[in-house]
């Protein structure tokens, strides 16, 4: 949902591209066409300015600098190598450790074959091995480097960058081979089954993150190893001092194990991960693109799953920074009801248009509820229902409720592994209305809204997690203040209501009386489809889902969140 057009429009401003012309001199029928570049020929006849070649790398200047820089490389020609880069400096030093730090010897480059016929990016096949006090291994992975041309003097360069070493590899991360610092771990699921990348795809960063942060309490013995070693996690320099660039209790990425030496021995960690749901939400996720998914259970707040359609990419569904659409409308109803500016069969407006701090916001296909209650409202997930109320909120009305009762956006949550703790900032104005339905400057992932549905059904906050504190007495975060019976009960009627009569009605069939959903669209620039969001429980189980550009989220997330209940 989320809807909305401003009163007032506002021109967006984007970067420009500018171009250039070659110019040419016909001298007539005849007589050659010279290019002009820089100040032209002098009476000698000699230009001024040596010609500098522009434009894209010609396939057969690609074919020829990789192999150049790949060559120079295998060969050990480190200098060499780094000179057929646009940052040699930096070339070089990668290049050395590569050799010294990583300890890889012996390095066989194939290059292979752009994808295009004139692409610059061109994959290739490093075959080698790896050694430390006498026990070597080979080791084998494919990485790719991008071929460009430089504009200061037109030389044709490999683009560096720290992946072209190895794909792992980010600014300021080290390939290293020794001693791990951390035990290896041998995770298991609650019934005490081994937890696998192999089994469990979009467990794999998390099982990362479990050895970075629990390695040593689980009792292992370290082994020997090449690792990617990750850059101490810095906020950008725009994120500073946000909420998104907190500090949480893990590396936003964990160190990476490549290759065992000497593995170790690894202690045994027991989560709280359901094999039987997990597996449900991998099957889930892997259908669809784009779409993550978290169940937890509200009674203890255990995590129950965690899956991603693109397991191998940024973890969404712990740590993604996303506007939540209407399924926000979860907490801001606990706070209209809180201060009896709704009731749920009370009277309440839903106009076609509401305008508030100069936008003009609208329902999805604008429509209306012409004398209808709050129920109403809620189950059609009315936009300006909720705008209505803005004039009657202060600025950080919607931001107490968040972090005092649902326990959000107060950076304290600490789960097991990296997590985004949602973010509900103090704003004004027409941005203060749009957060009360999802946009704004509210971001949310899975796992926020999975504990937000989770609260409903038990009426208090317990900060999800995936490993029990008792293993490293660490504190669970706890919500300031637990809403009152009165106001549980009316959410929980609300949401089920919504499951039933309402727009996730379709995805909750047969899903019994004890249990409850709320749909969300939220809008993002520049993409045709909205993000589409679905948070519900039933029994004593909660989940969330996004699927991105996904459209309206009863019909994309819904289907995910309903296999979890099931």
């Amino acid at each position: 949902m989320g809807n909305r057009r401003r009163a007032t429009e506002r021109k967006k401003v984007h970067p420009g591209v500018l171009g250039g012309a070659a110019v040419a001199i016909v001298c007539g029928v005849g007589v050659a066409a010279y290019a002009v570049v820089g100040n032209g020929a002098g009476g000698d006849g000699k230009s001024d300015e040596k010609s500098v070649a522009t434009g894209p790398p010609t396939a057969a200047e690609v074919r020829t600098t990789a192999r150049a820089f790949l060559t120079a490389w295998e060969k050990g020609d480190v200098a060499g190598a780094a000179a057929l880069t646009d940052d040699r400096k930096q070339a070089r030093a990668a290049l050395t450790a590569y050799r010294k730090e990583a300890r890889i010897a012996e390095v066989v480059l194939t290059p292979g074959k752009p994808a295009t016929r004139k692409g610059a990016k061109v994959p290739f096949k490093a075959a080698a091995t790896v050694s430390y006090e006498g026990k070597t291994k080979p080791y084998a992975y494919e990485s790719t480097l991008t071929v460009a041309r430089r504009a200061a003097d037109g030389k044709v360069l490999v683009s560096w960058a720290p992946s072209v070493v190895h794909p792992e590899l980010r600014p300021g991360d080290r390939l290293v081979t020794g001693a791990a610092g951390t035990p290896p771990i041998k995770a298991v699921d609650r019934d005490g089954g081994a937890l696998t990348a192999a089994k469990y795809p979009s467990l794999g960063t998390v099982l990362d993150g479990l050895r970075e942060k629990f390695g040593k309490e689980a009792g292992g013995k370290a082994g020997v190893e090449l690792r990617v070693v990750r850059a101490d996690a810095e906020p950008d320099a725009d994120d500073k001092g946000s909420a998104a660039a907190k500090k949480s209790d893990a590396k936003d990425t964990p160190d990476k194990t490549l290759l065992a030496l000497s593995p170790g021995t690894p202690g045994t960690l027991k989560t709280t991960i359901s094999p039987r749901t997990q597996a449900k939400a991998e099957k889930e996720t892997a259908k669809r693109k784009r779409a993550s998914v978290v169940v937890v259970r509200p009674s203890t707040g255990e995590i129950l799953a965690v899956a991603n359609s693109e397991p191998a990419g940024f973890n969404t569904a712990l740590q993604g920074s996303l506007a939540p659409g209407s399924t926000m409308k979860v907490i801001t109803s606990s706070m209209l009801l809180e201060k009896d500016l709704a009731g749920v069969d009370k009277k309440h407006p839903c106009p076609k248009y509401e305008t508030y701090g100069g936008w003009k916001f609208q329902n999805d296909d604008k429509f209306q509820i012409k004398g209808g209650t709050f129920r109403a409202s809620f189950a059609r997930s009315c936009n300006t229902a909720f705008i209505t109320q803005a004039k009657k909120l202060d600025d950080d009305s919607l931001t107490k409720q968040a972090q005092d009762v649902f326990g959000l956006g107060r950076d304290n949550w600490s789960i097991g592994v990296a997590s985004f703790d949602g973010a509900v900032p103090v704003q004004s104005d027409a941005q203060m209305a749009a957060s009360l339905i999802g946009q704004g400057g509210v971001r949310m992932n899975p796992l926020n809204m999975a504990s937000v549905a989770a609260t409903v059904k038990s009426g208090t906050f317990r900060q999800p997690y995936l490993v029990s504190p008792d293993l490293d007495d660490r504190q669970l975060a706890r919500a300031p203040r637990k809403m009152s019976g009165r106001t549980a009960s009316a959410l929980r009627d609300l949401m089920h209501y919504t499951g039933v009569a309402g727009t996730a009605a379709k995805p909750m069939a047969g899903l019994g009386s004890d249990s409850g959903a709320k749909t969300g669209s939220a809008e993002v620039d520049g993409q045709k489809k909205p993000n589409g969001w679905f948070t519900a429980y039933r029994g004593d189980v909660a989940a969330a889902a996004v699927v991105q550009a996904g459209g309206h989220g009863g019909d994309s997330a819904g289907p995910v969140v309903r296999a979890m209940l099931r």
